[in-house]
């Protein structure tokens, strides 16, 4: 979108509000300079930075006679007072700003009726330039002053600190909640003894295209990778899946009895409940996978059959929901329907280094719900625990983390893919938006979680999705 285009609809929501355009301009200015040029955190929930900004603006002349506002804060040093940023380090920082003082639908009709005297945050006046920022912004600066009714918000401008093709911001309220601590990372890493062997040489040339070029779904005959879903590629050529593929993946997510499934000989799971005497397995679902073109293939990288490996291009943001559901992702655009948005990645575990880890954890912590990656494990007759693998994004992982549960209706799919590997011991799980999504609409999956299972590691999980079709019934 243009930024004309963008500033267009901006005006149009402050029009809503009864806000004059003239007045409005400078403002947005303003915000465009902290924010450096990131339109996304002025879009962000209905123009609240800008709406929010004004009112200051509004506030600060009638409470001080403009002293601390210059031209109608076209050269202001000072910053609104619900505005507030926070880096990846919990500092507070003056060149990029939001803020959150949400209106009632009421209130949105009556701008006057908002009581502009709930402060919030704001930075000292000497910490910020007439720019907005100065050298000492590249220091940690002082910690913000908060009036004590209201809280400020916590804003990060990119959790991923760079290593994602789009930043994705975080915004919370600060109270309790303390902002999460984990590492960012783009791809899956081993914890320690899980079996992932990754190279060239194990990839038969069955397994791949290299007599391709260029990219493989403008080809008429669909190369070898396309084996894997039938002779056809499970992409449109507009980057999204097909949708009779995508079809047959719901259908197994909502009505996993009424497909194959696979039993182990020596299931893994059961043996880890119980060693020396374990139960029958309980069945594996036979999952339908994507198998991607990979670097021993012809074709080049803008190839539409390979899409998870490129990473995120979705603007997503991490939010506190209000359902008590703690944090969530919503996309920040519309996505339509078989839209990749992100893999789920964390610590590529076996199930016994998850078992042992829980164990030796205090009970108190807080976890991310762990994968199993089960999707073939009745291939063969007894697996090994190093292969046996799972996927803990707790401490490790990136923005699928914060994706919330929700039973059988969830806006997006997992869906196995094969990438770097011929077997299916290890692989890749992509999320994918199961219908057209709205932007500013939550994100959510359902985990499969069997709420029946007292001993999963992960015994304490409550369903809060509120779907009709929830399955915690204990709930």
């Amino acid at each position: 979108m243009s930024v004309r285009e963008r500033a267009r609809k901006a005006f149009q929501a402050t029009r809503a509000l009864g806000l004059p355009g003239q007045e409005v301009t400078p403002v947005l200015e303003h915000l465009l300079k902290l924010f450096n040029n990131n339109w996304d955190l002025i879009e962000s929930e209905d123009y609240r930075a800008l709406i929010d900004a004004y009112f200051e603006l509004k506030e600060n002349k009638g409470e001080d006679n403009r002293k601390n506002v210059v031209g109608d804060y076209g050269e202001s040093s000072r910053l609104p007072k619900r505005l507030c940023l926070q880096d990846s380090e919990g500092q507070a920082s003056p060149t990029k700003c939001s803020a959150r003082q949400i209106l009632s639908p009421e209130e949105r009709g009556k701008p006057s009726s908002v009581n502009l005297q709930q402060g919030a945050t704001f930075l000292n006046k000497k910490d910020s330039s007439s720019s907005g920022c100065s050298n000492s912004c590249k220091k940690p600066q002082q910690q913000p002053v908060t009036c004590e009714k209201n809280r400020p918000l916590h804003i990060i401008n990119d959790i991923t600190k760079g290593t994602e093709n789009v930043k994705i911001s975080l915004v919370g309220d600060i109270g309790k909640q303390e902002l999460p601590k984990f590492t960012y990372m783009r791809d899956n890493i081993i914890y320690q003894d899980a079996y992932v062997h990754i190279s060239l040489a194990r990839v038969a040339d069955e397994d791949c295209c290299s007599g391709c070029s260029g990219d493989c779904l403008s080809v008429s005959i669909p190369c070898a990778c396309a084996h894997e879903t039938g002779g056809e590629f499970a992409y449109t050529t507009d980057g999204q899946l097909r949708d009779k593929f995508l079809k047959a993946c719901i259908s197994m997510k909502q009505d996993p009895e009424g497909h194959d499934s696979v039993y182990c000989q020596d299931c893994p799971l059961e043996r880890l409940k119980n060693e020396y005497k374990p139960e029958k397995c309980k069945g594996h679902l036979v999952r339908k996978f994507i198998k991607e073109c990979w670097r021993k293939c012809g074709c080049n990288m803008q190839c539409g059959n390979r899409v998870v490996q490129r990473g995120i291009t979705c603007k997503l943001q991490v939010f506190w929901t209000r359902e008590g559901k703690g944090w969530g992702v919503k996309t920040l655009q519309d996505l339509p329907k078989g839209t990749f948005v992100c893999e789920y990645v964390g610590e590529i575990l076996t199930n016994t280094e998850l078992f042992e880890r829980n164990l030796k954890g205090s009970g108190n912590e807080k976890h991310t719900y762990p994968v199993t990656l089960d999707a073939d494990w009745g291939s063969e007759r007894v697996l090994k625990d190093e292969e046996a693998l799972c996927l803990d994004a707790t401490f490790c992982g990136n923005v699928a983390r914060f994706i919330n549960h929700r039973c059988f209706d969830a806006n997006l799919i997992d869906i196995p893919v094969e990438v770097e590997t011929p077997d299916r011991h290890y692989y890749h799980l992509a999320l994918f938006t199961t219908r057209d999504v709205r932007a500013s609409e939550e994100l959510t999956w359902d985990y499969g979680i069997d709420f029946n299972d007292d001993e999963h590691p992960i015994k304490a999980f409550k369903c809060c999705c509120r779907s009709a079709f929830c399955r915690d019934v204990k709930r």
